[in-house]
């Protein structure tokens, strides 16, 4: 047989495939090699030596395809271990740091081959560069070397592959974890991050028990929350509370639209049903289909939603987050909070007291810190959490010293690390809180992106936006074109609001997906390293529909609160790996 090789261009991995293709007795009759990232030319060499192998080779070529897509407008590099690799207390002294910075950075250019897109490329500069008084850490240098490190394997694909833009076609923006230290912890009240927070998932994976058919135990059944699925499509970036609405009215619809289902539910007296016993009708229908089971399946992910909501009082500890976030709260309501409930569980007063170390990082310089930590009846692992969030710049970040890493100050706030913005229609409770980049992502499409906080790889000796610099010359603008440009892009099937009454479809999104071809502007890509998260992934879909541009986030993982907590824990432990530690 032929074969097909996909494999990364590593030593390790070509020795692999000659010695399967070499020699009198090779394993394969012709092999077809397809690299994920550029080869190296000493590697090129290495099998043109081998003269048995060569005639053997149908095809070597170079894939460009070495990054995970995690739904239309999201990707990842796989670096899970990228926050310890990079901010750990030792991290400047770890060979990983350089090796990871450069796989990194090999990923990220990747995805711009694929999509022939040639970026303006954006970073957070080091702080050091804003303030001569400011030591530059490695840590702090991240971002910086990442920008160069694309912007090294974009050069050489200017040079290499055809058809790849020579002139700017969008914007990339790199930014670390330290913008956003309390998007990770927060609870964020979608479906689609409630789920990943609270069930347990393991990836997209739900399992769940569901009825035998033949009466004898539920069996066991696997389910991918994802983008295949139109009811999941339409509810993922849904508040809870009207993604419950919502799907009661569906089952309501249904049974409204099916004789059987009304006969049943007459036969039992009639009168106002919950989704539970609407969900049960329907199960017992003879024509329970494979829509029904999708539409099933997410009243019965809410429902448990909402029963551990209540449980574990999830409301009142979003409320107090939330008023930390906008500064209607501060020490006197935490303290009160931590002595008036006893039963919050050990993850949430863990959470709660990052928040407050975020927005405070000066109290956690003393005695002050250690008395909230033991108050909050930490555990000493616990406080290894709450400390290392001084490695990704927390107290950096909130000296009121002006420029973008200072905090807003409201005259009637106590202390806010965001500034209420309009609401969107957004009505639901404990639906104000929302990640920086959103605002990161608003400044740049207007060109109001700071260019000494966020210089451009591209011409980093001027001025971004068309300004003159300070030599007087006026210079080339990345931005001076309109937010529309003329190039054609597909409206992907987020961009609209899909509703449906059926419980089969959402109006269908996937049917839509063809026909719903429109002009949209140069793409956005923002790349947060240290992991992004679920409520980062909503913003580039509510955007895109808002700016008519698309914005595309890319990360090194995606964290849900649990795994980033533990990611945060690893910046001081030495003797464990992230395998050995669950939350």
């Amino acid at each position: 047989m032929d074969a097909i090789y996909f494999i990364q261009p590593t030593k390790e991995n070509v020795v692999m495939f000659l010695s399967d293709m070499s020699g009198r007795s090779p394993l394969y009759r012709k092999a077809f090699v397809f690299f994920s990232s550029p080869m190296p030319k000493e590697l090129v060499a290495y099998i043109k030596k081998d003269t048995s192998v060569l005639p053997r080779i149908g095809a070597l070529s170079e894939m460009n395809l070495e990054y995970f897509a995690i739904d239309s407008q999201g990707f990842i590099t796989d670096h899970e271990m990228a926050l310890e690799e990079l901010f750990a207390e030792n991290a400047e002294n770890s060979q990983k740091y350089n090796i990871c910075l450069n796989t990194m950075a090999t990923r990220i250019a990747t995805a711009f081959a694929s999509l022939r897109e040639f970026p303006n490329v954006r970073y957070r500069a080091a702080k050091s560069s804003l303030d001569p008084l400011t030591l530059t850490t490695l840590r702090d240098l991240v971002p910086t070397k990442l920008a160069a490190g694309v912007w090294n394997c974009l050069s050489k694909y200017k040079a290499t592959i055809p058809d790849f833009p020579q002139k700017e076609t969008c914007e990339l923006l790199i930014v670390d974890r330290s913008i956003d230290q309390i998007a990770p912890i927060i609870h964020e009240w979608t479906y689609d991050a409630m789920c990943h927070d609270l069930l347990n998932m393991e990836g997209n994976k739900y399992v769940h028990e569901v009825p035998s058919r033949t009466g004898s135990a539920p069996e066991k059944k696997e389910v991918l929350l994802e983008d295949h699925d139109p009811i999941w499509l339409e509810l993922r970036h849904a508040h809870i509370a009207d993604a419950s609405e919502r799907l009661h009215d569906k089952m309501t619809n249904f049974i409204s639209k099916n004789k059987a289902a009304q006969i049943h539910h007459a036969s039992r007296g009639g009168g106002e049903l919950s989704t539970r016993d609407l969900q049960k009708m329907v199960q017992a229908l003879p024509q329970y289909s494979e829509q029904i089971d999708k539409l099933s399946l997410h009243v019965e992910i809410a429902g448990k939603l909402n029963r551990i909501i209540r449980e574990m009082d999830l409301r009142e500890i979003g409320q107090l987050e939330q008023d930390l976030v906008f500064g209607d709260a501060g020490a006197k309501e935490v303290i009160n909070f931590f002595r008036t409930k006893q039963d919050i569980s050990p993850e949430n007063r863990l959470r709660l007291l990052m928040i407050y170390a975020s927005i405070f990082p000066e109290k956690f310089e003393g005695d002050i810190g250690e008395k909230l930590m033991q108050l909050a009846r930490l555990s000493q692992d616990d406080m290894h959490a709450v400390k290392n969030m001084k490695y990704l710049g927390g107290s950096d970040i909130k000296k009121p010293s002006g420029g973008v890493f200072s905090l807003k100050f409201d005259s009637h706030k106590k202390h806010a690390a965001r500034k209420e913005r309009a609401s969107d229609g957004e009505t639901w409770q404990l639906s104000r809180f929302y990640p920086m980049i959103e605002e990161l992502i608003e400044k740049l499409t207007k060109g109001e992106l700071p260019p000494d906080e966020y210089p451009s790889m591209n011409d980093p000796s001027m001025s971004v936006h068309g300004t003159s610099t300070s030599n007087g010359l006026s210079v080339r603008s990345t931005q001076s074109q309109p937010a529309h440009s003329m190039r054609s892009r597909r409206t992907g099937t987020w961009a609209k609001a899909h509703n449906s009454d059926d419980g089969y479809s959402s109006d269908s999104v996937l049917r839509h997906a063809s026909s719903d071809s429109k002009k949209m502007g140069q793409r956005i890509f923002v790349f947060i390293i240290g992991g992004a998260t679920r409520s980062e992934l909503r913003v580039a879909h509510k955007l895109t529909a808002k700016l008519r541009r698309e914005v595309i986030l890319g990360s090194t993982s995606i964290d849900d609160p649990p795994q980033f907590i533990t990611k945060l824990k690893l910046l001081t432990a030495q003797e464990f790996s992230i395998d050995d530690l669950h939350i």
